[in-house]
């Protein structure tokens, strides 16, 4: 059994959303490394801004754990190659500690992965507006499901110490540790819109200053070192299952840059196709391994910023656009016009193009009435509506990323809407909450709504990098 499988690990959980599991998650990260810990941090569900803070604090990159999109089944292998070489992982989890994906019981939800983990939770408590009735609560949390080890509690928003004092006394009853107490925090606050925190890339300076107020209050309100304890306490993941790997007996890894150093050789250079990944503040939706996946396909990945450089990369035959916040750039993308011509004829040309959800948005010809690349005959505007939620979902016609038939789990998170919303040869047929089709396949272009995570399909990397090669 490999020994990274045996890492020790804690979930942060919560019985709601807003009970505080980020700033005691990320905080405790930071806390951690700043003992001298190489943490590696992961989050459950699709979110993607919450692992951008998590690698401010830990300096590892930040990992998802979804038991819908990629299977349970590599849960334990995602989470031993996120953690491979780490002397602890710490799991935040999503919205309450039993909430999963909708109409699917527990899937997906924080106490699935803790149990599919092994992994003891901490449960972090809203106690600002009670006080005897938070034994009750974590008692009832603590028992619901026996496979589910509660190993403590933190108390957040605690008003004073005679308040301490009656949360302490009450919780002897319930026999859960209380492992900290923080109090409410101005400077730990992080700004919100309306999908959630700012990411990280939008406000490098305060989020450092965020972490760094997190970890302050963690450290001074936890028990660090029975927290420790706690992690050290699980045992080995489940099935003691192998270390997921984005590299298949045919295909070696090259690597990925970000920019061109002195002594390497050229992004191409190689021999490799060139795939430009789009990044910067406006395109911060984006797994790790889809990056690693590319890049064990036997691509050179280049990320470049859409906001700021007027050109692609050098060589690209492919190009993959992510999800994040082109509605809120949308002004600055619109005036870099350079760029917009070099995508649209890229696109042109036949080359592969993997645009999800912003990345949509940026291939329409207008979005709010700005101009956008103009590769796909659509226009996409701001909506008042959320639409968020998993998704079930089929290819519908043959593309760069996959052949029609193929099964994929997505995830829909945007307040947007695009007109037409699919094209002459949709992306991807739809089974729930509603049939219907999506998205657009146009030449090389797989443009769609969907977030989906390739290593659930990891033929979808090597498909497009040898439709690069070859277009």
């Amino acid at each position: 059994m490999s020994s990274s499988v045996s890492v020790p690990r804690l979930v942060i959980a919560a019985p709601s959303s807003g009970s505080g599991k980020t700033t005691v998650a990320t905080g405790l990260m930071a806390a951690f490394a700043a003992r001298g810990l190489a943490v590696s941090a992961h989050k459950v569900g699709p979110d993607y801004i919450d692992p951008g803070y998590h690698s401010l604090a830990t300096g590892r990159v930040g990992r998802n754990l979804d038991a819908y999109l990629c299977g349970p089944e590599l849960i334990g292998p995602l989470f031993a190659h996120g953690a491979r070489g780490c002397d602890i992982a710490v799991v935040e989890g999503v919205m309450g500690l039993y909430d999963g994906a909708a109409g699917e019981g527990e899937l997906a939800s924080t106490a699935h992965v803790a149990k599919l983990l092994r992994a003891p939770v901490v449960l972090v408590v809203d106690a600002s507006s009670q006080s005897r009735s938070v034994a009750a609560l974590v008692h009832g949390f603590a028992s619901w499901d026996p496979e589910v080890r509660v190993g403590g509690v933190i108390l957040n928003k605690v008003a004073s110490d005679r308040h301490e004092e009656l949360l302490r006394e009450a919780l002897e009853s319930a026999g859960v540790p209380v492992l900290g107490v923080l109090r409410r925090v101005a400077q730990v606050d992080t700004p919100s819109r309306h999908l959630g925190l700012v990411p990280v890339a939008e406000r490098r300076g305060a989020a450092v200053e965020a972490v760094a107020a997190m970890a302050a209050q963690v450290a001074a309100g936890c028990d660090l070192g029975a927290l420790e304890a706690l992690a050290r306490a699980a045992g080995p993941v489940p099935g003691g299952s192998a270390p997921w790997t984005p590299v298949s007996p045919a295909h070696h890894p090259t690597r990925s840059v970000e920019k061109r150093g002195t002594d390497v050789a050229a992004p191409g250079d190689t021999g490799n196709p060139v795939v430009a990944v789009a990044g910067g503040p406006a395109f911060t939706f984006s797994y790790a391994e889809h990056i690693e996946l590319l890049a064990a396909a036997g691509a050179d990945v280049v990320t470049f910023d859409p906001l700021r450089d007027e050109e692609l990369p050098p060589g690209t035959r492919g190009l993959v656009i992510g999800g994040g916040f082109p509605e809120v750039y949308a002004a600055e993308l619109s005036a870099n016009e350079p760029l917009r011509k070099a995508v649209g004829e890229l696109a042109l040309s036949g080359a592969p193009v993997a645009a999800e959800c912003a990345g949509l948005l940026y291939l329409c010809r207008e979005l709010d009435g700005l101009p956008m690349c103009g590769v796909l005959d659509a226009s996409a505007r701001m909506s008042e509506r959320l639409t968020l939620g998993y998704r079930d979902a089929v290819a519908v016609n043959d593309s760069s990323l996959a052949v029609a038939g193929t099964r994929m789990r997505g995830h829909e998170f945007h307040r947007t809407v695009v007109e037409p919303g699919a094209g002459a040869a949709p992306a991807w047929g739809v089974r729930a909450p509603a049939r219907r089709v999506e998205g657009f396949v146009q030449q090389g272009v797989h443009a769609s709504y969907l977030h989906t995570h390739w290593a659930s399909q990891p033929g979808v990397a090597r498909r497009f990098v040898e439709r690069c090669r070859t277009s």
